[in-house]
């Protein structure tokens, strides 16, 4: 039925409600809860298909990592679509009604979807006995079920309410009306019960992983896909229909650098792909074909013939063809060159080096203005139960049925302050044994928590070292402070963190603010690089984690339960909103940056706001 439900925002359908994600809306009277649908019905609801389509993007660098053609902005519906036939644009994203089972909130009944009354063209359910002659404002519209199961592997299945409670053998109500009552607090207080066969049973224990090991394997199942069920040996495991973990949206962002970013890409746009593709000996003809349709605007913008189009391009096609190297490798160079961009040769990026405080020398080699930047946050899967551990988890669910040559992505322009630690005082610092131990920690968690996910013979994708814990940390700090200082919200604010070491080591890390909300580019984050601020700033960053309200508890490690990927962390004072941290608030201990009453010297900026310098 096509029933209205609501609107999203376009960034959100990018990320936390992309598909597969489950969306509450309250359309007509009543909570509606739905499961996104894949990228095959973007195609259906939103012709024309693919990248033909005009809500596309382009961002050459990512592209090719992810391997597709091009990325497809979330859908939006055309104001001047039917006007003249007095219609209007009545396209729309799709969502299926999930999950199937609904509870009266008055007679504490449940039931599948099918059991409710409603009317035609409402997406809304009511229960028939409890709103019996009364109006419809009046009447009791069912709620969704609070609880769903889901498995590693990202599948999404109905709780199994018949098998819980446990039917007489010669019971035949299944898949009729339950009834869940609460009678006492918490899950154990929560019973279900069968009318018909008199079966009752708590809900107590839902949650716990042993359950479970009494149900059959997961069902394989994928709502949002219009496929049939997958084979799945995993367990699957109840969820909170609400809960965080139901959704960890897998995505990869770069941001548009030189030469990448300058008018000669954006001009030619989607055509790239199908100018590297042609041979050479013909790329002239070929352009010179589109010269006449398709790219006449772009040459006429660039004031180039086909024949200095091609040349441009073929210098170009040179470095694209180079085997890819790491993507924050390519902009952590542009960063730390020392040179600065000029606005009139990039409209997407705009860097000014900022000539570095004295105080913040031994700390820092390098501050960086981002006058303006542009990022592309692409959508490529997603995962339950468990964060991405990495890009290439095998436990990412797909969004389509067929890989497609697009993702869904946005595009997002702000500005932001790159930082790059002093590279001789950080190789100093890595060599405490301290630091050394606490790193060791958390990795030794990290691999662990992986070899546990995938296997004995799986080694976790990337090391957590001290160097990162304490870039990540310091983000984090710098983030809540900048928050206080330049105007932005607290969610407004992004990290990109840039760690590695090796034979291409990099120690920096970028605050910038890309969100396509109202904030926009106030220009306040960028003016916080100036050096009459950002000593202040930094000072006041380091200020506050000194202390936290939950010390001495936080700062000596005793809320870092076994198996956590914290130390010296907590909501009082390092944790970030999830859409700010790149790592879901994992790997972070302010002991780092600040030291522990163990060892008050072992922080990285010790020294900086006393009169030692750092040793």
């Amino acid at each position: 039925m096509n029933n209205y439900l609501g609107d999203l925002r376009r960034s959100a359908v990018a990320a936390m409600f992309g598909p597969g994600s489950i969306v509450d809306f309250r359309a007509d009277h009543a909570t509606i809860s739905a499961v996104a649908a894949g990228l095959e019905e973007w195609d259906r609801s939103f012709p024309p298909a693919g990248l033909m389509n005009e809500q596309v993007i382009q961002e050459p660098r990512l592209q090719r990592k992810l391997g597709v053609h091009g990325f497809r902005l979330p859908p939006v519906i055309d104001p001047t679509r039917g006007r003249k036939e007095g219609k209007g644009d009545t396209r729309s994203l799709v969502a299926s009604r999930f999950p199937g089972w609904l509870q009266c909130p008055q007679c504490n009944r449940i039931a599948p979807q099918k059991k409710w009354m409603g009317d035609p063209g409402k997406a809304d359910r009511y229960c028939p006995i409890c709103s019996a002659g009364k109006s419809p404002r009046q009447r009791a519209y069912v709620v969704p079920v609070r609880f769903v199961l889901a498995c590693t592997r990202g599948h999404l299945d109905d709780f199994p309410w018949d098998w819980w409670v446990g039917h007489e053998d010669n019971c035949r109500s299944r898949g009729d009306f339950l009834l869940l009552v609460s009678e006492g607090p918490g899950h154990a207080g929560l019973f279900l019960s069968c009318t018909h066969c008199g079966a009752r049973r708590s809900m107590d224990g839902i949650f716990s992983s042993q359950t479970w090991e009494r149900f059959s394997a997961c069902a394989g199942k994928r709502p949002w896909l219009a496929a049939p069920d997958e084979n799945c040996d995993r367990q699957p495991q109840a969820v909170q229909r609400g809960a965080s973990n139901l959704y960890f949206p897998v995505v990869e962002s770069a941001l548009s650098i030189p030469p990448w970013s300058d008018r000669l890409q954006e001009c030619i746009g989607v055509y790239w792909d199908a100018i590297v593709q042609v041979d050479p000996a013909q790329r002239v003809s070929f352009v010179t074909i589109l010269a006449a349709g398709p790219l006449a605007s772009a040459l006429q913008e660039l004031r180039m013939t086909p024949v200095q189009l091609v040349d441009k391009i073929e210098r170009r096609l040179h470095q694209y063809i180079q085997p890819m190297s790491d993507l924050r490798q390519e902009e952590y160079r542009q960063f730390s060159s020392g040179q600065d961009s000029s606005p009139d040769e990039d409209r997407e990026f705009e860097i000014r080096n900022i000539p570095l405080p004295t105080p913040l020398k031994p700390w820092f080699s390098s501050i960086v203005k981002a006058v303006r930047l542009r990022e592309v946050r692409a959508l490529k899967g997603f995962t339950r139960i468990t964060p991405p551990g990495d890009e290439n988890s095998p436990e990412i669910a797909s969004l389509s049925i067929k890989p497609m040559n697009w993702l869904p992505a946005i595009e997002v322009r702000g500005e932001g302050i790159f930082l790059e630690l002093n590279q001789e005082t950080l190789v100093s610092w890595e060599s405490k044994e301290w630091v050394r131990l606490r790193g060791e920690r958390i990795n030794t968690t990290w691999q662990r928590e992986w070899r546990e996910r995938y296997g004995p013979d799986a080694p976790a994708p990337k090391a957590i070292t001290p160097r990162f814990l304490l870039i990540h940390t310091f983000a984090h700090a710098l983030m809540r402070q900048l928050t206080l200082e330049c105007g932005y919200s607290s969610a407004s604010l992004r990290e990109r963190i840039y760690a590695a070491e090796g034979d291409t080591p990099m120690a920096g890390l970028l605050i910038f603010t890309a969100t396509s909300d109202a904030d926009g580019t106030l220009g306040g984050l960028q003016r916080q690089a100036d050096s009459s601020r950002i000593t202040r700033t930094i000072e006041s960053a380091l200020a506050s984690m000194k202390w936290c309200s939950s010390d001495p508890l936080c700062i000596e490690d005793a809320f870092a339960q076994p198996g956590s990927l914290l130390l010296a962390a907590c909501h009082a004072c390092v944790l970030a909103p999830e859409t700010s941290c790149e790592e879901f608030n994992r790997f972070l201990d302010r002991a780092l940056l600040t030291g522990a009453p163990s060892c008050p010297d072992g922080g990285y900026f010790y020294g900086l706001s006393h009169e030692e310098e750092p040793q």
